[in-house]
């Protein structure tokens, strides 16, 4: 497929940190997403909370199947914006490498215990993992991607982390945070796939999960127009032996709007604002975009899925376990390094690749404690504290 002029040019990448030979046979961001594909971090996605728990059951999402969600959507509407589908996917399947375990308990958890020490991001965290914490090469850290993943992984940065990755990587990844210019359009589309997928899937893992229902998910219009035309269309699906497939065929119709609705609105977007290559999308606002009516209404499906999902009690009573995990992991870490596997202490009082300063003790014991499993920190805190708290 020809792409558009300010699409993301495999052959024109801003390039690698080490600079390597081209492969013989895939272009840049080709070699991007198999490199990520074949990670130890992507691999550990698959026990990590998304909502709900591993342990909590089988057929929830998790984090990896979170992000093969979003690269399938993001190609999808990539083919039709005539981006670089390529790019795209390297991009969703590795904005989340540096969550922690247990979802967003166990990020907020690792934050408070970094307070004091710059803090935890996990979009910084998944930048650091592709950068410096894969141990994939002998002649670098990281897995060397290129400029254009890079940016894209990096979807937030607090000024305080863009001015140190600036100094260390001038007019790099993070510099669009200091002189407030925006991604490339490939970059954008994943942020929009990325809540499109998220909406949908926590809504199929709320409802099977028995923790909301049908009924109440006719509260929200996004959902209740979708839902009302397929029972009209098939009525015997309004029977409960069929709740299934209802769900099923409301979330299908539901996501297939979202994203007609982002590629007409882009297009018409993109159409008026003319840019000529990838450096005049730097320099304009954000281009891609759900329609005004399309936002309220996913806004208010968040918010139907926070109060009603997110906070629901047996979520919190879980998700407040596993914030107790990873605090105390963290200090049974910090208080006894020997715990720590080998090349972790060697990290000790180490130069940090992203900002050039001294590697913290605290810093090297949350890049453990991200890299993570669910299982795994609940294992490992059972070992250390002789105290069983999930799984």
């Amino acid at each position: 497929m020809k792409l558009a002029p300010y699409a993301c040019d495999p052959t024109q990448s801003r390039g690698r940190k080490f600079v390597e030979p081209d492969a013989p046979t895939r272009n840049a961001f080709q070699r991007d997403r198999d490199r990520i594909v074949h990670s130890t971090a992507f691999r550990r996605l698959v026990y990590k909370t998304q909502v709900f728990l591993n342990h909590e059951g089988d057929l929830f999402r998790t984090r990896l199947t979170h992000s093969l969600e979003v690269a399938q959507l993001g190609r999808s509407i990539a083919r039709s914006l005539a981006l670089n589908e390529d790019l795209v996917e390297a991009i969703a399947l590795a904005h989340d490498l540096g969550h922690t375990p247990f979802g967003h308990a166990g990020q907020d958890a690792l934050n408070e215990c970094m307070r004091e020490y710059g803090g935890f991001e996990h979009n910084l965290q998944s930048l650091r993992v592709v950068d410096e914490l894969e141990e994939s090469y002998p002649q670098f850290d990281g897995i060397n991607l290129t400029f254009e993943t890079r940016e894209g992984i990096l979807k937030h940065c607090s000024l305080k982390n863009a001015q140190a990755i600036e100094a260390m990587e001038p007019n790099g990844v993070a510099r669009r945070f200091l002189d407030k210019t925006q991604p490339s359009l490939e970059a954008q589309l994943c942020n929009l796939a990325d809540e499109i997928a998220y909406n949908a899937h926590d809504i199929d893992d709320g409802v099977r999960s028995g923790l909301i229902t049908m009924a109440q998910l006719q509260e929200v219009a996004l959902v209740d127009g979708f839902h009302r035309q397929v029972i009209a269309e098939f009525p015997t699906l309004g029977q409960k032996i069929q709740q299934r497939r209802l769900l099923s065929e409301t979330i299908r119709r539901m996501l297939s709007a979202q994203v007609y609705d982002v590629i007409a609105i882009s297009n018409a977007a993109v159409t008026a604002a003319s840019p000529a290559c990838i450096e005049d999308v730097r320099t304009m606002g954000p281009l891609l975009a759900f329609s005004e009516d399309m936002r309220q209404q996913s806004a208010q499906l968040k918010q139907f899925l926070f109060r009603n999902l997110y906070r629901h009690p047996q979520v919190m009573q879980t998700t407040g376990l596993a914030k107790q995990v990873v605090r105390e992991l963290f200090e049974a870490y910090v208080a006894a390094p020997q715990e720590l596997p080998a090349y972790f202490r060697t990290r000790w009082g180490g130069s940090d690749a992203q900002t050039s300063a001294q590697v913290l003790p605290a810093r090297v014991v949350a890049d453990y404690i991200a890299g993570m499993t669910d299982r795994f920190a609940a294992r490992e805190h059972e070992r250390l504290t002789g105290i069983r708290l999930l799984g």
